[in-house]
């Protein structure tokens, strides 16, 4: 199968391997000194020990790469709008497009259940509205990301969570498909975790409890997940933004999970804090703002997490790094 994977970074590469290395024709856009050393030396993925090459086609142009079965869009809410002059090339008449990214995505009300609560205005997302005309419905596959990985060197990719790399997929309507059988079976051969979900918004709700809390604040404090999780002076803070947390999501999705402070935490610092320490723009809006936006449809009071937008917004203008 023809997949490319627009975007690829640090996950983006690793998933690129692992399909690469299961038969199938991955092509990558990227930019930079990582596409160089693709290009000159291929695509390593290092797990532990373990050491993974593969020869990957890459380029910085989606014309090279021409039409695709399956894009598999790895990019940040941030870097969305490059969508709009780089997926035509890429698509056929029947190609489907995984958005795969963290918080709220800018698809989220399209095709959303009838009993689904009423959703608040989100079009800062897609703030120009060209995603919405270019991508049509049919196309549009949900997907969240559990795996954390980092580029340690420029065409090099080390995984940091070998018992947990997944990318969870699902019909932006729910319903059941045989493109969606058909890709987490490709998936699951790639040794890429994709277990099957009822409701896409129901994952990406369960992602998104630990980002807009846990994630937030290890950027407010510069500290990894572990170390806020195991930090004396946060043991109160944590619980209660987990709280209304929980409280925003159930408000919307009653049957999603709670998050608690309880089990395991990376020593990993989340991508929103890696961004603002490299000067990179920040997913304040599909991280903050819209779970904010949420909550404010669903008359919630969340002084904690209000806060803490307040104060990651106010961080990220002052580098210069969030303009809305």
């Amino acid at each position: 199968m023809r997949i490319c994977i627009f975007g690829a970074g640090a996950v983006g590469s690793h998933f690129a391997v692992r399909l690469a290395l299961a038969g199938h024709d991955v092509s990558c856009l990227m930019r930079g000194p990582h596409l160089e050393a693709v290009r000159a030396k291929g695509l390593t993925l290092r797990v532990g020990e373990a050491v993974f090459p593969a020869k990957i086609r890459a380029s910085d142009d989606p014309a090279a790469l021409g039409p695709q079965d399956i894009v598999i869009s790895t990019l940040k809410a941030t870097s969305l709008a490059s969508l709009v002059t780089g997926l035509p090339p890429l698509l056929r008449e029947d190609t489907a497009v995984v958005f795969a990214q963290n918080g709220i995505p800018w698809w989220y009300d399209i095709g959303i259940s009838p009993d689904h609560p009423d959703v608040p205005d989100l079009g800062f997302l897609d703030a120009s509205g060209r995603l919405r005309a270019l991508v049509s419905r049919e196309r549009i596959i949900g997907g969240v990301i559990f795996s954390s990985n980092e580029v340690v060197a420029p065409g090099i990719i080390a995984n940091l969570s070998p018992n947990r790399n997944m990318l969870q997929v699902g019909e932006c309507d729910d319903r059941a498909s045989a493109r969606i059988e058909r890709l987490r079976a490709l998936l699951n051969e790639a040794s890429i975790q994709s277990q099957p979900v009822s409701r896409i918004r129901e994952t990406i709700w369960s992602k998104l409890l630990t980002n807009m809390s846990m994630s937030v604040l290890c950027l407010l404090t510069g500290q990894t997940a572990r170390a806020v999780r195991d930090d004396p002076a946060l043991r109160d803070v944590v619980p209660r933004l987990l709280d209304e947390a929980n409280s925003i999501a159930q408000s919307f999705i009653p049957d999603v999970k709670r998050v608690t402070r309880t089990g395991p935490a990376p020593d990993h610092k989340p991508s929103i804090l890696q961004d603002y320490e490299l000067g990179r723009a920040m997913e304040i809006d599909a991280l903050v703002r819209a779970p904010a936006a949420f909550a404010r449809a669903a008359g919630l009071s969340t002084p904690m997490l209000d806060l803490m937008a307040a104060l990651a917004i106010q961080k990220a203008r002052d580098k210069g790094l969030y303009l809305g």
